[in-house]
């Protein structure tokens, strides 16, 4: 489960921006999660919760974001957008030889504070 590893990384980061903006909580975190990074949503959710607890994110709101992954159809050559890992054909030819060009893993997007 890589999710816990990610949710602390996340964590250390967030922690850095309540200090540097003197927060003295941290009510909502947004990320952006990519389309292939190999993510289950409700792991995610928990082992944020867990993380989180006994710090300045205790409690705070989650907002989940898929991120689509960019692929190189060598079928139409063409660069297509894909929502999900489980796609595994073009969308625009239905072809199945598609590269990963962009996938992002995990972005924190946004945070919402509550300063001293």
């Amino acid at each position: 489960m890589h999710e816990i590893t990610l949710c602390q990384q996340a964590l250390e980061l967030i922690q850095h921006q309540a200090q540097e903006h003197h927060a003295s909580r941290v009510t909502g975190v947004w990320l952006r999660v990519g389309a292939f990074s190999c993510v289950e949503s409700s792991a995610l959710q928990f082992c944020f919760e867990l993380v989180c607890r006994e710090t300045v994110a205790e409690g705070c709101d989650l907002h989940l974001e898929e991120q689509q992954a960019e692929c190189w159809c060598r079928d139409c050559e063409q660069y297509v957008q894909l929502l999900t890992h489980r796609v595994r054909r073009c969308p625009d030819c239905g072809g199945s030889d598609l590269n990963i060009v962009a996938d992002d893993g995990l972005h924190i997007t946004r945070l919402e504070i509550e300063q001293e």
